[in-house]
């Protein structure tokens, strides 16, 4: 396997309301067998990680995909037991569209209506300017 060209990043530190529960862990792991199971359309292209704290601890698990040069995505309110099919799903039309860019009705099933962010790719501008500093 070569390189992971997309990423999906998953919060570690968020917790259920009232508990103690991390769900991030569980989340990497089934989603990670996922896209093991889903072949190469899809496993090549993506790597699954943790990472502590992604400012979305009201609406945990919070699950962002990115990509070189494409919209970085943040959804929140993931379960890990009920949407690992849409994750997987979107995984695939991520990794398909050139920018990443996708509105919500053509993203599947809960992704549609959890989204926290949707981030353009950065583009670094120059712009000329004739005016010497002096």
């Amino acid at each position: 396997m070569g390189s992971p060209t997309h990423k999906i990043t998953i919060c570690t530190s968020c917790k259920h309301k009232g508990t103690q529960c991390r769900p991030g862990y569980e989340l990497i792991a089934q989603l990670q067998a996922a896209i093991s199971a889903a072949g190469d359309a899809v496993s090549e292209e993506f790597g699954v990680s943790g990472v502590a704290y992604m400012a979305g601890c009201e609406r945990p698990c919070t699950v962002a995909y990115h990509g070189t040069r494409k919209a970085t995505f943040l959804f929140g309110d993931i379960a890990p037991d009920e949407d690992i099919d849409d994750l997987v799903v979107f995984a695939r039309q991520y990794a398909e569209q050139g920018d990443g860019w996708y509105s919500s009705v053509d993203r599947p099933g809960k992704l549609r209506n959890c989204t926290l962010a949707r981030v353009p790719a950065a583009i670094i501008a120059l712009e000329y300017s004739a005016v010497r500093l002096s």
